[in-house]
């Protein structure tokens, strides 16, 4: 009769668990296709009170908040101190989904985005503990899941970023592991295994632009106008890659 009293029954469970799955797809659908990123928010730590442990539910809401902060305004101190909250949130999020499962790629990845967000936020060159923990991150989610594109792409842009100083000036920083092949190789991996996502191919052409090699970021480029819509963002990075290939056009 105690037992009765103090422990949930396993129908009651079993409900829970199949309602957390249905708020799951709800936000997967609000944040990949629709692009309702606060809808999404609102799905995803729905399921979380139903599954505090779920590491998939975890990681989302970590995704969830960097998307929102991308688009947050940021003109005046208030609004980039929300800004940055927003990002140190999507960072709770991704420790959390670690913590829930050590062995999840996609965790690893989450971190990595948002310590790189954060790193961006404060400038990369006075948040180098935050650069070297998302290129670990991404390395660990790599090891974790050689599919795991997103852990390819954000690697790469790490190896990007962190290049534009000189190795002479990165080298005593412990930043001289950064270099453009890697860079590049890291993007190519990324988009082998995810072919049509805009954003991989417009910087994988940015770092074959910094390599001099015109003719491979061309392919790239030339390929982003017909890509189907798969972020929010699209519109934009087509535009870019427009602007790109002109720039490029006699090179």
């Amino acid at each position: 009769m105690f037992l009765c009293l103090v422990l949930p029954s396993l129908p009651s469970i079993a409900q829970d668990i199949s309602q957390a799955q249905k708020l799951l797809a709800q936000g997967d659908e609000l944040a990949q296709k629709t692009f309702e990123n606060e809808k999404a928010l609102k799905s995803y730590l729905a399921a979380l009170a139903l599954e505090s442990g779920n590491v998939e539910i975890l990681w989302r809401l970590s995704r969830t908040y960097v998307d929102i902060g991308e688009h947050l305004p940021s003109a005046t101190e208030a609004e980039k101190n929300a800004q940055l909250q927003t990002y140190e949130k999507s960072l709770e999020f991704a420790n959390k989904a670690i913590a829930a499962d050590p062995n999840n790629s996609m965790a690893y990845a989450r971190r990595a985005i948002a310590n790189g967000r954060i790193a961006l936020f404060k400038g990369v060159w006075e948040s180098l503990d935050l650069v070297k923990q998302t290129k670990a991150d991404c390395e660990k989610a790599i090891a974790l899941d050689g599919a795991n594109n997103s852990a390819f792409y954000v690697l790469g842009r790490t190896h990007l970023k962190v290049c534009e100083k000189p190795r002479i000036v990165r080298w005593p920083l412990g930043l001289g592991w950064a270099n453009l092949d890697d860079a590049v190789k890291n993007f190519e991996k990324a988009i082998l295994i995810k072919p049509d996502f805009i954003m991989y191919r417009l910087d994988a052409a940015r770092a074959f632009v910094e390599r001099d090699e015109y003719d491979k970021a061309r392919t790239h480029l030339s390929a982003i106008s017909s890509l189907p819509t798969l972020d929010e963002d699209d519109d934009q990075f087509r535009r870019e890659a427009k602007e790109l290939l002109e720039k490029i056009r006699d090179k």
